[in-house]
């Protein structure tokens, strides 16, 4: 079967049912009966599953923690591992992010990349090889969670309380295969300190780099005002400052960006820092920015690059300061080579040296994922993957993104990008958690034709 051919047919359908998914709000809220994750992810994962029970799969909910769409029988089973939750909106979007709109063969719209599209790639995957009557071994489980960008408690509860896959893959990095990923640390810093900065709170999740945040400061005076105009042009940015008598506001814009990459965004979080430590002679300011400026971590002697997994990144996801009070989150990408105590150990030595009062610790610690780049997984999903993209070149690799793969063994990432992609000309696409996210049509296409084949090897 071509798949490829064969997924043209649906074309009009799945765009249909992207666009019906992505208007969905399914950002993280306030837990409910039902609804651990909040309202509009209840509500996608409904949809989803009602979906599945119309086209005349066997559907489940977890207790509104994942649902499970099945196709065929068998002890042994396939996994397809997709989320539905998205992170939020962000500023600077040229789109309704939630109403998905089709421009020169792309859509856009919050998920349509990450990973709503992907997900319904893998339903209509599923709904083609049922229609196909394709006769199969094992059974193919597409799992849905729902609270995959703010700490996977959604597969940490399925787990506990649902069948696991034997085998499978997860939608929601980039193609050929993704067979390792770095481990995770999120770094908290809090206590109470002398600041001039009244208050900054900036940071909605710690995956992502800090694009926009203002602080209150006090003592402000003209000379500041001057600085502070001449730290945003020579720095290339744009902000702003509103002052009464000796307080101000300042604003500054960087760049959003996933914080696996923190190299592509620009922290407007640490610019303030920067500038306050510098302008007031602020010590916290100046020793918290001297710490966490550099992604790579080397300040404090973590700098790591891994032959397999290449740098260890760092980004300050989240900063939150009170009258003295201070709560930061660091989100830490680390290779195989390297573990959360020598981490640890470079942040307290950095600490002890310049005399920093604040806590340092550890919150949380997940393990990097490898699995055998010639594994029968690897290679079968690779091959599929050549097939269809005619592409011979580009190796399977390792990433600094987490995925749900870490969550169940034998599971690797598995699309849905594909390498080598160019901005069209005179439009803008934006990428996983950025403005205007977007997918090309074609590539939606071609990756849900992957995902069918792929499904269909590994459950025979």
């Amino acid at each position: 079967m071509d798949w490829l051919e064969e997924v043209k047919k649906y074309k009009e359908d799945l765009i249909e049912d992207v666009k019906g998914i992505i208007a969905i709000p399914s950002i993280k809220d306030t837990p409910k009966e039902g609804a651990p994750f909040g309202e509009g992810c209840r509500k996608a994962l409904d949809h989803m599953l009602a979906l599945g029970e119309k086209e005349g799969f066997t559907v489940k909910n977890i207790d509104g923690y994942a649902g499970v769409i099945t196709y065929g029988e068998g002890e042994e089973s396939v996994g397809m591992l997709a989320h539905l939750d998205v992170v939020p909106v962000g500023e600077g979007w040229s789109k309704d992010p939630f109403a998905m709109v089709e421009e020169n063969g792309y859509l856009f719209g919050r998920g349509v990349l990450d990973d709503k599209g992907p997900a319904m790639s893998g339903f209509y995957a599923l709904k083609m090889l049922k229609d196909n009557h394709v006769k199969l071994n094992k059974k193919i489980m597409l799992i849905l969670g729902c609270d995959e960008e703010s700490g996977m408690d959604c597969m940490n509860y399925y787990v506990k309380h649902a069948e696991v896959p034997t085998i499978g893959f997860t939608p929601d990095a980039e193609f050929p295969v993704i067979y390792g990923e770095k481990g995770g640390l999120h770094i908290q810093i809090s206590g109470d300190t002398e600041t001039v900065i009244e208050s900054m709170h900036a940071g909605e999740r710690m995956n992502i780099v800090i694009g926009k945040a203002s602080c209150v400061v006090k003592e402000w005076n003209d000379r500041a005002t001057d600085m502070f105009d001449f730290y945003l042009k020579s720095n290339g940015l744009k902000g702003s400052v509103a002052y009464t008598g000796e307080k101000a506001e300042l604003m500054i814009e960087g760049a959003f960006a996933h914080a696996a990459m923190p190299y592509l965004g620009n922290n407007a979080a640490l610019h303030l820092l920067n500038f306050v430590g510098n302008c007031f002679h602020d010590k916290f300011a100046a020793d918290t920015y001297e710490m966490l400026h550099d992604w790579q971590g080397k300040p404090v002697d973590i700098f790591m690059e891994s032959a397999t997994m290449g740098f260890l990144t760092m980004n300050t996801g989240i900063v939150n300061i009170e009258n003295g009070h201070v709560e930061i989150t660091i989100d830490i990408r680390y290779p195989l080579e390297t573990n959360a105590d020598i981490v640890m150990a470079g942040f307290h030595k950095k600490a002890k040296a310049i005399n920093y009062a604040l806590d340092i610790t550890l919150e949380k610690d997940t393990k990097p994922l490898y699995v055998d780049p010639s594994s029968e997984l690897v290679t079968t999903l690779s091959n599929v993957y050549r097939k269809y993209s005619k592409d011979e070149t580009t190796p399977n690799m390792t990433i600094g993104g987490g995925t749900y793969a870490k969550k169940f063994p034998n599971f690797v990432a598995f699309g849905p990008e594909f390498p080598n992609r160019t901005q069209p000309e005179g439009m803008f696409v934006g990428g996983c958690h950025q403005k205007d996210e977007g997918i090309r049509v074609d590539d939606l296409l071609c990756a849900t034709a992957i995902y069918a084949e792929a499904l269909e090897k590994l459950a025979k």
